[in-house]
């Protein structure tokens, strides 16, 4: 076995994190890394470490799934740890030096583990460590395997979790605010390894459109993704998006196959990845894929024997697609992926920096990541955020939804279902249906930075976008991306206004906005008025008709985020002059 020093080269960040681990030498680590930055180096190289100055004896791997397991033991063979991923129970074999196990191993049979961490000084590494609070078996069988352990490194790219059970063998902090966060031991986030061009930049390409659906109730409702509306209407309006039968899939998956044809010209074995939201979904997308590129597309099915199989496959050949259930979210290693489709309705913040995750492994300088998604506010909110780095906070905000980017009106959701379910049953006769729906490139999101104006499938204006190369430095992609929206609002410009059918404003311009958002504008715009009311003496009536003859609109109820925002300003404007 390769001592430490002696393995390949490491990362700054790997190296600074060695360093920390020797110097402390605690028995707890929790090591946080932007995915694709190289965790499993990292751990492996400080199980190594560890192993050869008989600090520990044996090591154990805890990975979320069956594939992360064997692709554990695959990466630790490379540095001479021999770790069984096979191992059920009973004595191990003299050949390994430890065992390569899952969280739900670890929940079947916690005392076999527990058994294993008394006999012999042992090193656990908990990989993606936040799984450990999926359910609170898994998390007490894993602090009853494990309680004994010599030494505990917990690894995870994404520490946030969208409720609040405690991780085990985590430290919580408790803020000034009375919350109770997860504190990591050393944190390694997207921005810093996009400063070292260890994981690549992302360019988002969202995509809107009218949609049609008949509801539970036998409504049909029409609407426009992007556009304010309740959160039940938007929920509905993306999951009629993604039904395959639609126009807005295969318009979407034609864009994101030219992009590949693109990123390929530079970096020829660049694969693709639809993350699907289920298997009857997932079959029908490759259906369409064989369809609009005359190529199959590999099939993976969680629940499927063959599923690890076909992914080392798809990773080792030049493929172009691959479409998945959620089981290459995370933590799978595929590192050619460079573009990916999000055809799937999950909305936690953890979810889709996982799935994120899969396209951003640098292999080179210069690689870019492309991904397309619906116009839906919390994606693209997700997407604008991509460098924030947070913690789990095992509190709730005292007050509601500050500070908490999971406050999703949970209870609101529970209550509008409970009422559903407990109405006189007629609405059961319908179930919820897609009727129709087409796609509209709508924006590019890059560095938090939004560009672009709505344009139609294979437009000239849409083509521009996806024609950037796929080779390039992160600056270059702000720059190329500015003079594709300087050219579209050029040429936009000398179109006649008869032919302008889409929204023709720049992205920023037109701000993704939720009902929660209009509400809470309305508000902020009551407030404003009510306040001037007692400083100017004018009735709220006339405050209200001089700020639409003035800034232009319809009445407030009907006015977008813009006019809102607009009629907020002239009001704090009037109010300061009068001062």
């Amino acid at each position: 076995m390769a001592p430490w020093g002696t393995a390949s080269k490491l990362r700054a960040w790997q190296q600074g994190a060695m360093e920390k681990y020797i110097q402390e030498q605690p028995r707890d680590f929790l090591a946080v890394a932007t995915p694709g930055a190289g965790k499993t180096t990292f751990a492996l190289t400080l199980a190594s470490w560890l192993l050869h100055h008989h600090v520990v004896q044996q090591v154990t791997v805890v990975a979320p799934t069956e594939h992360l397991k064997k692709q554990w033991a695959e990466a630790a063979a490379r540095i001479g740890i021999r770790l069984d991923p096979e191992y059920s129970a009973g004595p191990l074999s003299k050949d390994y030096h430890g065992v390569a196990v899952t969280y739900a191993g670890v929940g079947v049979r916690p005392m076999l583990h527990r058994n294993r961490s008394e006999q012999r000084k042992t090193l656990v590494i908990l990989d993606e460590i936040h799984h450990a609070g999926d359910s609170k078996s898994w998390g007490e069988a894993c602090l009853e395997a494990f309680e004994p352990a010599t030494r505990r490194l917990a690894l995870t790219g994404t520490p946030f979790r969208s409720d609040t059970n405690p991780i085990p063998f985590v430290t919580y902090e408790e803020g000034t605010d009375g919350i109770r966060r997860s504190s990591a031991d050393y944190t390694y986030g997207y921005g810093s390894a996009l400063a070292d061009h260890v994981v690549r930049p992302v360019i988002f390409l969202s995509y809107s459109g009218n949609m049609r659906w008949r509801t539970k109730a036998g409504d049909e409702i029409a609407a426009r993704l992007g556009e304010p509306m309740t959160k039940d209407a938007i929920s509905q309006a993306w999951r009629t998006a993604l039904d395959p039968r639609g126009e807005w899939m295969p318009s979407v998956l034609r864009a994101a196959d030219q992009r590949l044809t693109e990123v390929r010209k530079s970096i020829p074995d660049a694969g693709a990845l639809v993350i699907a939201s289920d298997q009857d979904s997932a079959r029908a997308y490759a259906k369409l894929i064989r369809e609009i590129t005359g190529s199959k597309a590999t099939l993976v099915l969680s629940d499927d024997a063959g599923a690890s199989g076909r992914i080392d496959d798809f990773s080792g050949s030049t493929d172009r697609w691959m479409v998945a259930v959620r089981m290459v979210s995370e933590g799978v290693d595929v590192p050619r992926l460079a573009v990916g489709v999000y055809a799937t309705t999950i909305s936690t913040p953890l979810f889709f920096a996982q799935a994120v995750g899969r396209f951003v492994r640098s292999r080179r300088r210069g690689e870019t990541a492309s991904v397309f998604l619906p116009t839906v506010p919390d994606l693209l909110g997700f997407a604008n955020e991509m460098e924030v780095e947070r913690d789990h906070a095992l509190d709730k905000p005292r007050k509601e939804g500050e500070e908490d980017p999971y406050a999703e009106e949970e209870k609101l959701l529970q209550e509008a279902e409970k009422q559903q379910d407990e109405d006189t049953g007629e609405q059961e006769q319908f179930a919820f249906e897609a009727l129709e729906s087409e796609a509209v490139f709508d924006r590019v999101m890059y560095n938090g930075a939004e560009f672009g104006m709505q344009a139609h499938p294979g437009s000239e204006e849409e083509q521009d976008y996806l024609g950037i190369p796929g080779l390039l430095e992160p600056d270059q992609v702000q720059m190329l991306l500015q003079k594709r929206q300087a050219k579209q609002i050029a040429h936009s410009r000398k179109r006649p206004d008869t032919e302008a059918d889409l929204l023709e404003l720049p992205a920023e311009r037109r701000p993704v906005v939720s009902h929660k958002e209009l509400m809470e504008l309305r508000k902020q715009l009551n407030t404003m008025v009510g306040a001037y009311v007692h400083q100017s003496g004018k009735p709220h009536g006339v405050i209200h008709t001089e700020l639409r003859r003035v800034c232009g609109g319809p009445p407030s109820a009907e006015a977008t985020a813009g006019q809102l925002r607009q009629r907020i300003a002239k009001v704090q404007e009037w109010a300061t002059r009068m001062k």
